[in-house]
C-alpha cells in the first residue's frame, strides 16, 4: 500500500501545483486531487497536503515536498 497524498484544487491553483508535479514523479506515492479538503484557513495561509490523512504544510511548494517526505519518514505506514 502506497502513501496517499491529497491536494486541494484551490491550493494547487495558489502555487502548490509545483509540489504536486514533483511528487507525481515518485512511483511510490498515490497522488489525489480534490475540489476541497475542508481546510480553508490552512489553504489560504500556506501550501498544504493531506498525507495519509494528516495535514502537512509549508511556506513554499519545494518546502512542502521536503515536509511530506520528512513526515513519511517519521511516520511509516507499517
Amino acid at each position: 500500500m502506497k502513501p496517499i497524498i491529497e491536494f486541494c484544487i484551490s491550493n494547487l491553483a495558489s502555487g502548490a501545483q509545483e509540489a504536486l508535479e514533483i511528487l507525481e514523479r515518485d512511483p511510490n506515492l498515490d497522488i489525489v486531487e480534490y475540489g476541497c479538503l475542508g481546510y480553508c484557513g490552512k489553504c489560504a495561509a500556506s501550501f498544504y497536503a493531506l498525507v495519509n490523512g494528516e495535514v502537512v504544510s509549508a511556506d513554499t511548494p519545494k518546502a512542502l515536498v521536503d515536509e511530506i517526505y520528512q513526515f513519511l519518514e517519521e511516520n511509516p505506514m507499517f
